[in-house]
């Protein structure tokens, strides 16, 4: 009896491991699945991520502003042979790549020095379950900067 116990206590071992080495980049950002919506009261700025599936997640981003309009990004994450790249492409133009810079359990970093600005691509889930996003870079020589705080729509 102890023999099969311990038999079935390292099969369960062994699938656990199994399945963690078997994580591709790509679903470590499952977390970002889902709708999203940060709502101001001039502005809603909606944000949707499907999959992983495969090695791709896509997304969307729609934003209403009283003061700006409305405008739209289509978003991909893509897993290639040389990491995880992350492509925005505001409006429709054609798409900039931002090459992951830094990976964790919830946060992930993208990053594209040439770019104008954005330089930098941030997303990560606090621990109160929003989603955050962030763009960086500088403009004019200037450090700048925009935030999101995306809550889960249900």
């Amino acid at each position: 009896m102890k023999f099969r116990f311990f038999s079935f206590v390292v099969l369960c071992l062994s699938a656990i491991y199994v399945h963690a080495q078997t994580t591709t980049p790509i679903e470590k950002l499952s977390w970002m699945a889902g709708t999203w919506t940060q709502t101001k009261t001039d502005e809603i700025v909606q944000e949707s991520w499907l999959g992983p599936r495969g090695k791709l997640m896509v997304g969307t981003n729609l934003t209403h502003s009283t003061r700006r309009g409305s405008s739209y990004e289509f978003l991909r994450i893509v897993e290639t042979t040389d990491g995880l790249s992350y492509y925005g492409s505001p409006s429709g133009k054609t798409p900039v790549e931002f090459k992951l810079k830094e990976i964790g359990e919830k946060n992930v970093i993208f990053e594209n020095l040439k770019h104008d600005f954005p330089h930098r691509i941030i997303y990560w889930l606090d621990p109160d379950g929003a989603l955050k996003a962030r763009v960086e870079g500088t403009v004019n020589g200037k450090e700048r900067g925009m935030e999101w705080r995306f809550e889960k729509a249900a």
